[in-house]
Order: structure tokens, then sequence, then C-alpha cells
């Protein structure tokens, strides 16, 4: 796992600085949108919780927020997503799971498909990949802040599974069912949280070097670059100095 963790490491960084907030945005009002249609109370719709609460950490205004949910509940009209799940393969045989929301599948599949193309990978069928990965709950929190031992301990006692050097980050996996009850326990222990999600985690890694490394690093920031994209994820592992290169370029 340690190579996906990194990279989701890595990836909330650079959304940080991120210049295409305008993208970044539109992706956030996508799935306020979809997440809205299972009801439009976050306290009873955990997705609708978590897409309000990264809503917020983006910094987006409270009125958009609550457009993007109206419009998914029905309460004002508005554009109609479906959800498309793409699964294929990557350089060096890395399996990769793609989530996206579109008013288009026509249009998303071709765009999709064209990106695996160019980047030396292909689209699978339908349960070809998605079988690896299982939702899991996962966290960033500062390895500054507190002792990996302290971390263990309210962890554990809330429910959650592992937690794990990664970098400069402890990276804490919970089942899904206990992810936000460890986020509220780190809360009050006074923990700092990096980042804070609901992913896909691989059951098993790819060793990925070389040129294909940086092809499989080149196709994941296609895929990630895409509009219609919501996630990308996949069951590399690749030289910690490569990832970091990645990160600032």
């Amino acid at each position: 796992m340690a190579g996906h963790s990194k990279w989701a490491g890595i990836k909330h960084k650079k959304a940080i600085v991120d210049a295409q907030k305008g993208q970044r945005f539109s992706k956030l009002i996508r799935e306020l949108t979809v997440a809205a249609r299972q009801g439009g109370d976050p306290e009873a719709n955990p997705r609708l919780r978590l897409a309000m609460t990264k809503a917020r950490e983006a910094n987006m205004a409270k009125d958009k927020i609550e457009q993007a949910v109206k419009r998914g509940t029905g309460e004002i009209p508005g554009v109609t997503y479906d959800e498309m799940p793409y699964e294929g393969y990557g350089p060096g045989g890395v399996a990769i799971l793609v989530k996206a929301l579109t008013d288009n599948k026509n249009r998303t599949t071709s765009e999709v498909r064209n990106l695996f193309v160019n980047h030396h990978g292909n689209l699978a069928g339908t349960g070809s990949v998605a079988w690896l990965f299982q939702q899991q709950g996962y966290i960033l929190i500062p390895r500054t802040a507190v002792t990996e031992d302290r971390v263990m301990e309210v962890v554990l006692d809330a429910g959650g599974e592992d937690v794990a050097i990664e970098g400069e980050s402890l990276a804490v996996t919970t089942p899904l069912a206990a992810f936000d009850r460890v986020k509220q326990a780190l809360a009050e222990a006074q923990i700092p949280m990096e980042s804070a999600e609901v992913t896909m985690v691989p059951s098993n890694t790819v060793r990925v070097e070389g040129p294909k490394a940086k092809q499989l690093l080149e196709l994941l920031e296609a895929l990630e670059a895409h509009d219609d994209v919501q996630h990308v994820y996949a069951n590399f592992d690749i030289p910690e100095e490569l990832l970091q290169a990645a990160a600032k370029g």
C-alpha cells in the first residue's frame, strides 16, 4: 500500500497550492450535487457530510455549497450527473480504478479511453480490477505534531485499523464504518489532521521503476486533470525519489 498512500499524500499537498481552483471547485460541486441525491441532511448522509467538509476546506462560499445541495435534492433545477466507474491497466501492469461524474457518458468514456491509450495503458472491462480495492477511511497527520504511539492509541481505541509512517506524515487507515468515529476521536484528542477522506485502498501493489514509472505517473496526472474525473486509484509502488520529483513537477 505504500506507493498508493504516498501518492494520496502528495496529491493532497499539491491540491493545497493548485492553481486550477476553478476546476477543483467544479469537481467539488459535482460531488455535492450527486451526494445530495441520497438526502440533503448531512447528519443522515455521510457522503454529503464529507463532500461539504471538503468544500469548506477548499474555501468554497457557503451559498455555492447550498446551491449544489439544492440541485441534488431537486429543490432547484440543474445538470444531472451520472456516476461512471472505469477500470484499466497502466504501464507496468498497474491496476487503475477511475471514478467519474458526467452529463455525457459517451463523451467521457471516449475521452478516458483515449487517455489510457495515449499514455501506454488500456481500458478494461467492468470487474477487471475493482476487486483489488477496498473502500477505507484514510487520514493524514503531520509527524511533527504528535507521536506515533499517541496516534495509534487514539486510532485503535476508536476502531481504526492501522497507523503507518509516510514521509512527513502519519497515515491512518480505518474501516469505512469507523471513519467518522476515528476523525472525531482525533479531533477530541486535539491531534491535527492534514486531510481525511474515504478512499479505495489496494489489497496488493505492483512495483514500477524507470521509464514505466514516469509513464504511469503521467497517465495518473492526465486522468485526474480530466474535468469529469473525480478520483483515480492505482495499486502501484514507485520509488520515493520519483514520487517526490512528480510532486515538484
